[in-house]
Order: C-alpha cells, then sequence, then structure tokens
C-alpha cells in the first residue's frame, strides 16, 4: 500500500481537500496519513482539528506551531516549531507522498522538511498571483520543492512551466473548491439559519472575511476601519442589510482585525443585524452562499469559489491582486468611498452575476485522485530543470 499523507493547517483548506481525502481513504491500495498543524490545533482559531475527526477521518499526526505573539517575529519563531514537528511526523509515518494546497507558511514548513527526507510533494494550486501576500513567494517556492502539480486554470499550469516544472508533471484539474460545491448536499435555508444561532439570511445579507495584507507594513488597523466605516453607512442606507463575519486567519496582524470585528458586531446598536464566527467550516459556509446577496473582503473564496453561486464578491485591496477572475468579482481599494460605492452596486444588482467562472472544471477531485493513485511511487525525487525557448531579442 502507498502511503498519501495530507497534510492541513487551517479550516478553509480541508474543507477543499475532504473530498480527495475520502477517495483516498476509500481505496484499498492506498493508505490515508492525515497531518494536522497550526491554526487546526489552536483554541483561538477554534481547534477546528475537530471537524477532519467530525467528517469521519483520524489524524495521524499533529503538529503544533503556537505563534507567541502576533508579530512577524512570533511567525518566524512558530515556523521553526513547525519544522521541528514535521521532522517527528515523517519520521513516524514515513509517507511515500505528501499532498498539500496553497501558499501558507506552515505548508511551506512541511515542504522543507519533505524536501530533506526526500519524500515526493504533489501541490494544489500552483502558478496562481497574489501581489499583496508573502503567500505569493511561499507558493512558488513550493512549487520548485514539488513534483506533481494540480493548478486551477489552464493560465497557472503554463506558469508553472515557466517556473522551469516538466509539462508531464503539470495537470489542469480546475479548482477543487468548486468541485466540492457541485458534489456536496447543502442545507435548506431553516437548517443554515438554526446553524447561525437563528442568525436570518437572505439576499441582502453579506458575508464579510478580512484577512491582513501581509506585504504592507501596519496596514491592518487602518484597512479594517474604512471597512466597518463602510458598513456603517451602508447599515444606515439599506435597513435590511445583515452582515455575517468569519474571521481572520493566523497571518500577522491578524489579531487587529479579529478584535475590531468583535467589538464592532457586539456594539448593541449592530446586534441584531451582526454576528461572527471563528469558522464556518465548509458545509456551513457553502450552505450560507446559497442564499445571500454578495461576499466582502479579500478571502480567495470569493474570487475561487463564490462566481460559481452567480453571486457578487467585492475583492478588497491588493492580497489577492493577480488572480484570475470572473465578471462578477468587483476589485477596489481599501478605502471607505471606494468600498461604499461598490457596495451600492451589489445591493442594486449592478454587479453581472452570470458569467462562468474560469475555474470551473469537472470533477476535479477525481481526477487529482486518479493522478495521484496512477503515479504515487513512481515519482522520481531529482528534477531537471524544464527550460522554455527564450523569443525575447534583448535575451
Amino acid at each position: 500500500m502507498k502511503k498519501i499523507c495530507i497534510i492541513t493547517g487551517t479550516r478553509a483548506e480541508w474543507g477543499l481537500l475532504t473530498r480527495l481525502a475520502a477517495f483516498i481513504q476509500a481505496d484499498p491500495a492506498l493508505q490515508l496519513q492525515i497531518v494536522a498543524t497550526n491554526m487546526h490545533l489552536s483554541l483561538k482559531y477554534g481547534e477546528t482539528y475537530r471537524e477532519i475527526e467530525a467528517d469521519g477521518f483520524a489524524i495521524d499526526y499533529r503538529v503544533p506551531m503556537d505563534a507567541p505573539e502576533d508579530t512577524p517575529r512570533g511567525t518566524v519563531l512558530s515556523m521553526g516549531e513547525a519544522l521541528n514537528g514535521f521532522a517527528g511526523a515523517y519520521d513516524a509515518l514515513r509517507p511515500d507522498l505528501i499532498v498539500v494546497l496553497g501558499d501558507r507558511y506552515e505548508i511551506l514548513c512541511a515542504v522543507e522538511a519533505a524536501l530533506i527526507y526526500r519524500i515526493p510533494v504533489a501541490h494544489l494550486h500552483g502558478g496562481e498571483i497574489t501581489e499583496g501576500a508573502f503567500d505569493d513567494a511561499i507558493r512558488h517556492a513550493i512549487t520548485k520543492m514539488s513534483h506533481l502539480h494540480f493548478t486551477s486554470t489552464e493560465a497557472y499550469r503554463q506558469r508553472v512551466i515557466q517556473l522551469g516544472e516538466q509539462p508531464d508533471t503539470v495537470y489542469n484539474v480546475g479548482a477543487i473548491g468548486v468541485d466540492n460545491i457541485k458534489r456536496i448536499p447543502l442545507w435548506p435555508r431553516e437548517q443554515t439559519e438554526r446553524s447561525l444561532n437563528d442568525f436570518p439570511i437572505d439576499r441582502q445579507t453579506l458575508l464579510v472575511t478580512y484577512h491582513p495584507v501581509t506585504l504592507e507594513h501596519n496596514t491592518a488597523g487602518m484597512q479594517i476601519e474604512a471597512l466597518l466605516s463602510a458598513l456603517d453607512h451602508t447599515m444606515r442606507e439599506y435597513i435590511g442589510v445583515r452582515i455575517i463575519f468569519t474571521m481572520p486567519n493566523s497571518d500577522t496582524g491578524n489579531g487587529v482585525i479579529a478584535e475590531r470585528i468583535r467589538a464592532w458586531c457586539d456594539a448593541p446598536e449592530r446586534a441584531e443585524r451582526c454576528v461572527w464566527f471563528t469558522s464556518l467550516g465548509l458545509k456551513r459556509y457553502l450552505s450560507v452562499l446559497q442564499y445571500i446577496g454578495g461576499v466582502v473582503g479579500n478571502s480567495s473564496s470569493g474570487i475561487i469559489e463564490v462566481p460559481s453561486f452567480h453571486i457578487p464578491t467585492i475583492d478588497i485591496g491588493d492580497r489577492q491582486k493577480g488572480r484570475l477572475a470572473a465578471a462578477s468579482v468587483v476589485h477596489c481599494e481599501p478605502d471607505r468611498t471606494a468600498i461604499i460605492e461598490k457596495l451600492s452596486l451589489l445591493l442594486n444588482d449592478e454587479i453581472p452575476t452570470d458569467g462562468t467562472n474560469p475555474y470551473e472544471r469537472p470533477d476535479t477531485a477525481r481526477r487529482i485522485y486518479e493522478i495521484i493513485k496512477c503515479r504515487a511511487g513512481q515519482v522520481a525525487v531529482q528534477k531537471h530543470f524544464y527550460d522554455l525557448p527564450l523569443t525575447d531579442e534583448r535575451y
């Protein structure tokens, strides 16, 4: 049996990987291993390892990485703890292949350790661009340490090849999160509202998620104030508007955002129209998207998955700058006036939502599983750089 190890550090990432994990677990020729790390193990972020277990999976190893402070120093110290932890994980589990998704710093640690242990890596969502976050550099670094690549669009496949990866190791499979939308049975409105502590949802409800822009210095407080001020104005102008917040992830600078959201929502004048959750979890998150009017913030989900629900996204600031986006995604500066303007467009149904999602391809999770099954045990750790022909006369 080939041991396929999925490594996950956040609620959102695990939600994307659940169906792939189920395919691997059901295959008698494969042994699924799961390593949980970072936010999954943190009380502050909801101990979302419980969601993995509730989905019917066993966690084979846990790699804690508690940041002692919400600063660059704290993040780096937690990465050092993670490297130590992944050494223990790989000694204990001896996987034949690890599977990782995305661009977060805990995934970088997992892949760095796998490189030294000579364990092949399958990477999902390489080749993408997010100019406002250090995740951009992390993503490309992970690509160079990975051996199988599963991209979400053909443009991203070409970029991974441009980074020197052999074309026969790079597969355009679409976004695994969009595949989940098509496959997971979602809750009816009544059940969804009960799961939100009886918070009512309709087309005037907005889902807001705002993360730090990690390549900017000390902008988190200013930007969350601009967003909250814009939302205050909008709630006065549109009496029926209600807001659901999900909390930021563990990036440097998240503390001020989370603190301000909690205080803003809990103020008596907003308590009946605003609510916040540390984590919605995959099924509740997707179920909410069926019934609301749109998504606001700077989460990648607003660009990748939300357009398949045919509702608009207001993408604020530079965190996701550079990603391909559907016509239903409207970008704006992290400025109060700009956000108010875009919220007005959303609430007046002036943002087109009937276009196609560039990240949508059929049966993404099954295709990834089938390729992994076929190639596990046959992936050479040593790689050869793939050179593209030079076409620019300056070189």
